[in-house]
């Protein structure tokens, strides 16, 4: 037996008392992101500081929610400098309808893959005012498609609320072109929302690359991930594959870079 074989067998055979019966071996996250709301305040202050101080803790992603007055190009020197990446950027519905051309060309300069509407204010959320967003979304997709940028929607609690008996995120799913218009599921708000995430992610795979891993507590507050009660391991285990971008985000944090920290450990050491 040559040496390259033996030692590929006793590999095989370290694999299987490790895993037996052909199981597969444990799966981790890829890269980490934050999204920068959770240090907003700090970022107010001093955004070179802040992503340094980000980096350090370990993220490799972030995802921006404003610039603070930067311009997209000063941000992309600032981001390779402290080794970070920004594959999203969440923007106003706003800008999406008046601005999107300097939008795009602006994501584009910040290297992004991403970009993504937070928020629907609360008069469009009627049927009819679902209907428009919904178009006003596969226009918007259309466009970021030729600017070799993803469009994508990021839902919260009222998302999943009946409004003259329609659920806003149901309008969203079935109005807009799943090629144009990409889903980052926030898990919390799904949870606070009444509703599963996992279901979601099975019922619906690839319409989700993006998620916001932040987790809720049984009175439903949210907490640092791995401290509530979202089961992150179940949901990834079975639904992971097809999520490229996990974010961790806290909206008040109590200390935000500790905070950022704790959940970053969290998700380092997940296995599923």
């Amino acid at each position: 037996m040559q040496r390259r074989e033996l030692i590929q067998l006793i590999g095989a055979a370290a694999m299987a008392r490790l895993w037996p019966d052909g199981a597969a071996p444990p799966r981790q996250l890829g890269a980490i992101g934050l999204q920068l709301y959770t240090v907003r305040k700090m970022m107010q202050r001093d955004v070179v500081a802040t992503l340094s101080a980000v980096s350090a803790i370990g993220y490799r992603e972030v995802e921006f929610a404003g610039l603070f007055g930067r311009t997209p190009v000063a941000m992309r020197k600032i981001l390779d400098s402290n080794h970070l990446v920004a594959p999203s950027s969440h923007v106003s519905l706003q800008e999406i309808r008046d601005d999107w051309a300097r939008t795009l060309d602006g994501a584009v300069a910040l290297g992004q893959k991403f970009i993504v509407c937070p928020w629907i204010d609360q008069q469009e959320r009627t049927p009819d005012g679902m209907e428009r967003v919904a178009r006003d979304f596969n226009t918007a997709g259309e466009a970021a498609l030729k600017a070799g940028l993803q469009f994508a929607y990021h839902n919260h609690e009222f998302d999943f609320r009946l409004v003259n008996g329609a659920m806003p995120y149901a309008t969203i799913l079935a109005k807009t072109d799943p090629k144009l218009v990409k889903l980052e599921l926030d898990l919390f708000w799904v949870v606070q929302g009444g509703q599963d995430p996992l279901a979601y992610l099975e019922k619906y795979p690839g319409r989700f690359p993006l998620v916001h891993v932040k987790d809720r507590t049984a009175d439903g507050k949210m907490a640092d991930v791995g401290q509530g009660v979202i089961d992150f391991r179940k949901i990834f285990a079975k639904a992971g594959k097809g999520i490229e971008h996990y974010f961790v985000e806290h909206d008040e944090p109590a200390s935000p870079l500790d905070d950022a920290r704790i959940s970053y450990e969290y998700l380092r050491n997940l296995s599923f």
